[in-house]
């Protein structure tokens, strides 16, 4: 029986996803479960498992391109069965056998390893171990995988490996060990592309130019900030805040669990955002809209780009709650395990520069907010109080805000408003 595999609905917001890469190839024999291909949709990247077993016949969307939600973009049926009818562009949905992607069919064929070169040994032994043959080069005649290519892959540890099947894929290409690449979470393929470059940078010198093209993050990212940076007039706002009392309160918290400075932030700049709504506005055509919640996007940056989960309703949880939940998704987003609506729906967001030493900057806003504050670093600054000069612990705050919608006058306010909580943060927090 024919499935027609088609682009998921991962998320609520999602109208179009990317495919990165393909794991299988035309021709290739596909198990229930596995990972058949990769799909982008905004920064993130979803392994997409297929739920039903054969051959794929037809791949109908190639890597790097874009298709809408519940496009077919392959085709998985039995070795010799006629699906030309199924390769019309324009196929009735009527006519569609499987008009959900993963639709388990009940004549569906199950075919197992029988496309791998193997030795029926080195099936029993990989059958037995849960092993993918795939992964495993063969030493035997015409590349054909016997015992004893099982028993070292065994010996080596590798399966045990937390790692993407693409990774797997890729590493076994770039003859790249996988127990080299020192990582606490899963190993996903821009790790493994990461190590092969440092390892060449390591034993060549290479003075020419490098052309590589933009990862699907990248060009989302460039996309936002040049929306962004075109059509919002922007104006920036910076205070200095005195954190002693901040500092002191994020101590006392600590010794119940951990907390940071982030999190504290969250917490006043969705509680002031209820008192600024210009500040928590977006700009629809020619209405603004205006809201009674706070969902702040916290910036979190990765090797490859930046990603902006959000806490939502920010406003009506506390301190605690908001901790676990920023931390949470931080190793989330490290791990490529963010879901679509883990990373949409912010009304406003806080990027913290702090860590790297930064006194000053001009964050850009992430469309359609109307506003960003950026946190920096905490400087003990000499200050003059009563005519003395004392030392305080200082921090920069850098707002910049749509000027459509916020006028000086309101974005000053707003950041006075957050810099008095932080020096005076009291019951706000608790």
């Amino acid at each position: 029986m024919t499935t027609l595999v088609q682009m998921p609905k991962l998320g609520l917001t999602m109208v179009e996803g990317t495919i990165t890469a393909w794991l299988k190839k035309e021709g290739d024999l596909v198990e229930k479960g596995e990972i058949l291909f990769e799909v982008s949709t905004d920064k993130i990247t979803n392994e997409i498992e297929s739920a039903v077993s054969g051959v794929l016949r037809k791949i109908l969307v190639q890597e790097g391109e874009t298709c809408e939600v519940k496009k077919n973009v392959a085709i998985i049926a039995e070795e010799n069965e006629d699906i030309s009818s199924y390769l019309i562009e324009d196929i009735d949905e009527k006519e569609e056998i499987s008009k959900e992607e993963g639709v388990v069919q009940k004549n569906t064929v199950v075919i197992g390893m029988d496309n791998i070169k193997a030795s029926p040994l080195a099936k029993k032994i990989a059958k037995d171990n849960s092993l993918d043959l795939s992964i495993i080069t063969g030493t035997g005649p015409n590349g054909r995988v016997v015992e004893r290519d099982v028993l070292v892959f065994l010996d080596s540890n590798q399966h045990k490996v937390k790692a993407s099947p693409m990774a797997v894929k890729i590493a076994k290409e770039l003859e790249v060990d996988l127990k080299e690449i020192n990582k606490d979470s899963r190993i996903m393929k821009t790790d493994v592309y990461q190590y092969a470059e440092g390892q060449k940078n390591i034993t060549t010198f290479d003075t020419e130019e490098k052309r590589m093209p933009m990862s699907q993050m990248r060009k989302v990212i460039a996309k936002r900030m040049q929306q962004s940076w075109t059509t919002i007039p922007t104006v920036t706002f910076n205070m200095k805040a005195d954190v002693t009392n901040l500092k002191n309160l994020k101590g006392q918290l600590s010794n119940e669990w951990k907390v940071t400075y982030t999190d504290l932030l969250v917490k006043i700049v969705a509680k002031t955002l209820l008192e600024f709504p210009y500040i928590n506005s977006s700009i629809d055509g020619d209405e603004i809209i205006l809201r009674n919640y706070a969902n702040i996007g916290v910036a979190v940056a990765l090797e490859e780009g930046l990603v902006v989960p959000v806490v939502k309703s920010a406003d009506s949880k506390g301190l605690k709650e908001i901790s676990i939940e920023v931390k949470g998704f931080a190793d989330k987003a490290r791990n490529n395990e963010l879901a679509e609506e883990d990373y949409t729906g912010g009304t406003f967001t806080i990027t913290n520069l702090g860590m790297f030493g930064m006194e000053s900057f001009t964050p850009i806003i992430n469309p359609p907010e109307a506003a960003i504050l950026g946190i920096n670093n905490i400087v003990e600054t000499p200050i003059v109080i009563n005519g003395a000069v004392t030392i305080k612990p200082m921090m920069n705050l850098s707002l910049t805000a749509d000027h459509r919608v916020v006028d000086g006058a309101v974005g000053a306010q707003f950041l006075a408003r957050v810099k008095e909580y932080i020096e005076k943060p009291g019951k706000l927090l608790l």
